[in-house]
């Protein structure tokens, strides 16, 4: 994957395997412009937050070492390497002014496997400064690399300590392997719902152009055309459905926006100098666009949107279980009386609780810290974390609806078996997932 410090996507966050570096063209012009600035420049020549009218001989390593203070687990080498690769390509769009000979080794951590050893608690939406701190102190050898053997090293400048960590790049990694793998949930739900409405010969009515036409949501019409392209035309053998089936393009489509907008929001950043101050034609500016307001609020709209189409996952999935509406045994059963398939109801509740607790926005709240010196937070880092934790509940709802859609078409043909557990089921269901196109 060749960087440049533009392009790069959530897909290629997500996507791992070794990178190159475009060209340094950019960062240098900013290196060189922050060789030649004179008077006050915060972090370079003052101290930081309520610190910030100290002078500061070249700034200073101190600043690394105290912040590299987090705490809690140690989170996932994927999200750690995904991390290196977003500050790398900040760095290479320029603004940030440190040393170019830094770069080259950040690449070669990431295509050697090192990763820094990160802790999870740290960082509030204002910049990852424990995270990168913490990588910093590995780069001078004060921290030992995670990874096969002795990690690169790189001395780092005292200048270049704050323009090194002054980013969201942990919070941004985060979001976008977190969004990447939602958009392969939502697309493969398609999928999914498509073999439950043969299931029970849902109407294909309700997406027909005409009605989307009518309502012309961005990606409304979009769910409605893919779904309609996996069914067969049939009568309906009912007036209308319930909403699990007849407003499933509505909600899922309004889903699939949300995550679209959190991806344009996340990939922006992705390929921005968010850096404070900013570097560039001859001076630098002090400014505020390390603020993650942005990210938080677009992370918390596609948390929310999660929810509800989940629910209708949740709400098809007991149609199925539904003689009235698939011509077969309670609850999919193999004979009257059993349980069949009812306990994936108890489990895709479960998951679709936990969904509902992680759509909590995180905008709602602020933080005054560094003696009132930063008097807000934007968060974004608890929304990506929310994001990624998203994942796993939502898979799960949609094996349910899998498994049990799946074994109703099954029954059509085939006696139904005798009771077994299903956890098996579940967990092939959610490795299929990936595979199914939609």
């Amino acid at each position: 994957m060749e960087l440049d410090g533009s392009g790069l996507t959530c897909a290629r966050v997500a996507a791992g395997g070794p990178v190159s570096i475009a060209s340094l063209d950019r960062a240098r012009a900013a290196w060189r412009t922050a060789q030649s600035l004179t008077g006050p420049v915060y972090g370079r020549s003052t101290g930081v937050g309520a610190n910030k009218e100290i002078s500061v001989e070249e700034g200073g390593l101190a600043l690394l070492r105290s912040h590299a203070g987090g705490a809690g687990p140690l989170v996932p080498a994927e999200r750690a390497r995904a991390m290196l690769v977003v500050r790398l390509n900040q760095l290479l769009a320029g603004g940030s002014g440190v040393d170019p000979a830094l770069l080259p080794v950040l690449a070669e951590a990431i295509n050697t496997g090192h990763t820094p050893p990160v802790r999870t608690y740290g960082a509030i939406g204002t910049g990852d400064l424990t995270a990168l701190a913490t990588t910093a102190l590995c780069l001078l050898g004060e921290r030992e690399w995670r990874g096969p053997g002795p990690g690169p090293r790189f001395a780092l400048s005292p200048v270049d300590a704050l323009p090194f960590i002054s980013s969201g790049a942990a919070t941004l990694a985060d979001a976008a392997l977190a969004l990447h793998e939602v958009r392969l949930l939502l697309e493969a739900a398609v999928g999914v719902a498509a073999r439950t409405f043969a299931a029970v010969d849902a109407s294909v009515e309700p997406l027909a152009p005409a009605v989307h036409a009518a309502r012309p949501q961005p990606r409304q019409a979009e769910v409605a055309d893919r779904l309609r392209g996996l069914l067969a035309a049939r009568e309906a053998a009912r007036i209308q459905d319930p909403y699990g089936f007849r407003a499933f393009a509505q909600v899922h489509g309004a889903a699939l926006d949300a995550l679209a907008r959190a991806e344009r929001a996340v990939e922006v950043d992705l390929n921005a100098a968010t850096e404070n101050p900013l570097v560039g034609a001859g001076r630098a500016w002090h400014n505020g666009n390390f603020h993650s307001a942005p990210i938080a609020l677009a992370l918390d709209a596609m948390r929310a949107a999660l929810v509800p189409a989940a629910q209708l996952a949740t709400a098809r999935l007991a149609t199925l279980m539904e003689p009235a509406y698939t011509g077969l045994l309670p609850f999919l059963s193999g004979r009257l009386g059993e349980s069949g398939a009812m306990i994936l109801e108890y489990v895709a509740q479960d998951a679709l609780a936990e969904l509902r607790l992680l759509s909590a926005p995180v905008t709602s709240g602020t933080a005054v810290i560094s003696r009132g010196a930063e008097d807000h937070a934007g968060f974004a880092t608890q929304a990506a974390r929310a994001a990624l934790r998203c994942v796993e509940p939502l898979e799960i709802v949609l094996a349910c609806e899998l498994v049990a859609a799946e074994r109703a078409l099954a029954q059509r043909s085939a006696p139904g078996e005798p009771d077994r557990p299903l956890d098996t089921d579940l967990e092939a269901a959610r490795a299929e997932l990936r595979l199914i196109s939609p």
